[in-house]
């Protein structure tokens, strides 16, 4: 399981945290915790680099929402929805905004609106991959995870903060 360094776990009462992740499996079960706190209408922004781990964490965050579908990476479609199980449950939104990285004529911002993930979020918490500094304008509710990897280790370190406006 991942370990604590800091913070009082993924509580939303928490409003931060940092944990230790070894294994993908600890990834997984960091998303899991994290996204049992979720409720429709909150926004997560993943950032790190390729290979950090942000898909896996989605997937432990689809788990415990119960959601429908494989979560893989939506970087050729830009997004995918995963509907709730449960009637009266949010399904989640999985965006993923690299591609659009690269191209310094796309207006980012533009781009994140045309998908028009705001109308979705009375029914669903949205889960960004790449959408720093832009998604969280998506929602007052948003939970910002970093995930980081040192170059001579597998180990990750995931840092997390709840953003209230």
């Amino acid at each position: 399981m991942a370990e604590r360094r800091h913070g009082t776990g993924a509580a939303r009462s928490a409003t931060s945290g940092t944990a230790e992740l070894a294994t993908a499996e600890d990834t997984t079960a960091l998303g899991a915790e994290l996204g049992g706190q979720l409720r429709a209408g909150d926004v997560v922004v993943l950032s790190g680099p390729l290979g950090a781990g942000k898909t896996v964490l989605a997937k432990g965050i689809a788990m415990a929402m119960d959601v429908e579908g494989p979560v893989i990476s939506p970087t050729f479609v830009l997004a995918r929805v995963h509907r709730a199980r449960r009637v009266g449950a949010p399904a989640m939104i999985h965006v993923d905004l690299y591609r659009l990285l690269d191209h310094g004529s796309v207006d980012l911002l533009a781009e994140l609106d045309s998908l028009d993930l705001d109308t979705d979020l009375d029914d669903a918490v949205v889960v960004v991959e790449w959408g720093e500094g832009l998604a969280e304008r998506l929602s007052d509710s948003h939970l910002d995870i970093r995930l980081e990897r040192g170059p001579e280790t597998e180990v990750r370190t995931a840092i997390w903060q709840w953003s209230r406006r």
